[in-house]
């Protein structure tokens, strides 16, 4: 049966999948459904209020518990993903956020709505850096793969849009339980698909040691810490609750630093950040994550509570934004392979800070066109041409072995980074509007002002991912590897070929190399593989 398919050692150049194409196409929606559901909740908060008598301190929950487990659960996802089989571990986790929708959308009550909800982050936390280093080890280093992490990045970039678009449909018209009901089929089917579409791979047997302590460490500690700042905005900065959780989370973070220096089979290597542009786009990443979810955040907050759209008119309005993204993904993912991730990562976090900019004049009468529209496509021009790139340069010269926890460190950046931004914006804002209401003035007017306030804090963050993207991000670290001048048929293991070259005579040995000169040529020229073989690694590990 084709869902047999061989297990193999990944490469850094990943081996010429014929069935790629279509498992980018199969994770791609999965990785999409985890992004939407970040934010489809926001818009149907009232109406799961109304609906299960839940209390305002109760209800940031139904948010905070998804957001507290995708981000803290990450690295070890994306680990688990190396050391278990990539394909094995993204069907469970995609089985897991799709039993736990169901389950959302049946609750009777707000304590099993959040509970499912913390289970769903925690799949979403295995799915997303499982998928990404599933396409990462299907796709050669080069233009091929920065054609994929282009529409990877138009998932990305869109998904939090179209969230909100969908949650205020699918709220305004059939009630807000479909908001979840609405992945259990996308579920099914990925999981249907990927057996016979995703091909097999992790870590050989000798490296599969688990780094048990270094994975409790980390995950308690980003769990820790995304979970005080995403309080903090009602608990207070200052108090003796938040500083004592940042603490404990600093604490457990060192534990994790100490424990990886000493273990013989780290969870995260740390010379992983010695390759290429990996560090550099991780900082950058983050950077990125605060301005992409805490302006979506700030947004919605506007359009629902100072300009009163419905919550189907609140997603209408984010159409804009999406369509541009989608649309100008291809040209980000092309610019980047043309002149490098730099120049492009820059432009686009640039774009992104002139929309902030731009959005710091939204007055109290606003309409689309004029408040909203020119914001919205300044967004959705920067937001391909900032994460595409990203993405291209977290995970330029890392090797396949170690592709789930590259994934894995990308997504948990842009993830802590989200919640920090949420955090902050909102504090800004709401800290501003508060004191404008002591003043006397109106309610209208002071959250606009404070609204305005937090986009000039988002505008700063995108104006540092400018600066930190021409510092951090070096043009000839971000270079794809020459391609590799020999090849190993599908599923044959390089150690098997290595062994049986010695089996060959000396003019077999000739005849062999002007064969692998020869395709080494096609695969410069084409800059994809031939669909029968995959490649054997092409550097030492590091």
């Amino acid at each position: 049966m084709s869902a047999a398919r061989p297990i193999v050692a990944p490469t850094s150049a990943g081996g010429a999948d014929p069935h790629r194409w279509p498992a980018l196409a199969v994770v791609g929606a999965a990785f999409f459904m985890t992004v939407m559901d970040t934010s489809i909740v926001n818009v149907a908060l009232p109406s799961i209020q109304t609906a299960l008598h839940v209390s305002r301190a109760s209800l940031q929950w139904v948010l905070t518990a998804y957001v507290i487990t995708f981000g803290g659960f990450l690295l070890l996802g994306g680990r688990a993903a190396d050391l278990l089989g990539r394909r094995r571990v993204f069907v469970g986790g995609v089985a897991l956020f799709t039993v736990c929708s169901l389950v959302c959308g049946l609750a009777g009550s707000a304590a099993l709505l959040i509970a499912a909800r913390a289970a769903q982050g925690l799949g979403a936390a295995i799915v997303s850096p499982a998928a990404l280093s599933i396409v990462m080890t299907a796709f050669a280093e080069g233009p091929a793969r920065n054609r994929a992490l282009g529409i990877w990045g138009a998932l990305g970039g869109s998904g939090a849009a179209v969230g909100v678009v969908a949650g205020g449909v699918l709220t305004q018209y059939v009630g807000w339980a479909w908001i979840f009901f609405v992945n259990v089929p996308i579920g099914v089917l990925v999981c249907a698909l990927t057996w016979p579409l995703v091909r097999e791979s992790r870590l050989d047997g000798d490296k599969r040691q688990v780094d048990l302590a270094g994975a409790v460490s980390v995950t308690a500690g980003l769990a820790v810490l995304v979970y005080a700042i995403a309080t903090a905005p009602d608990a207070g900065w200052a108090t003796a609750r938040t500083i004592g959780l940042l603490a404990a989370s600093a604490a457990l973070l060192m534990v994790f630093v100490i424990i990886e220096t000493r273990a013989a089979a780290p969870l995260v290597p740390f010379r992983i950040f010695r390759v290429g542009t990996v560090a550099g786009a991780n900082i950058v990443g983050f950077l990125l994550g605060a301005v992409l979810f805490s302006s979506f955040f700030l947004l919605t907050l506007y359009v629902q509570q100072v300009l009163h759209y419905s919550a189907l008119l609140t997603g209408v309005t984010f159409l804009a934004a999406t369509g541009t993204t989608v649309l100008v993904s291809g040209l980000a993912q092309g610019l980047t392979t043309r002149l490098g991730p730099r120049p492009v990562m820059a432009l686009g976090a640039l774009l992104w800070a002139a929309a902030m900019v731009y959005l710091t004049r939204i007055p109290v009468q606003g309409s689309f066109v004029s408040t909203l529209l020119p914001g919205y496509l300044l967004i959705g021009f920067g937001l391909p041409l900032a994460l595409v790139p990203v993405s291209i340069a977290a995970l330029a010269g890392v090797e396949g072995r170690e592709a789930g926890l590259a994934a894995g460190l990308i997504t948990t950046a842009q993830q802590v980074g989200g919640a920090i931004g949420i955090a902050l914006a909102s504090t800004i804002a709401a800290s501003h509007a508060a004191t404008l209401l002591r003043q006397g003035r109106p309610v209208a007017e002071a959250l606009t002002s404070g609204y305005a306030l937090g986009f000039w804090a988002i505008a700063a963050v995108a104006g540092t991912a400018v600066l930190a993207s021409l510092a951090l991000i070096r043009p000839h670290e971000a270079s794809p590897p020459p391609a590799v001048p020999a090849a190993s048929p599908a599923g044959e293991r390089p150690e098997r070929m290595m062994n049986r070259s010695n089996e060959y005579t000396q003019m077999e040995r000739e005849t062999c190399t002007r064969c692998a000169l020869s395709s080494h040529t096609l695969t410069t020229s084409r800059s994809r593989p031939a669909a029968r073989w995959r490649a054997m690694p092409t550097r030492a590990s590091r």
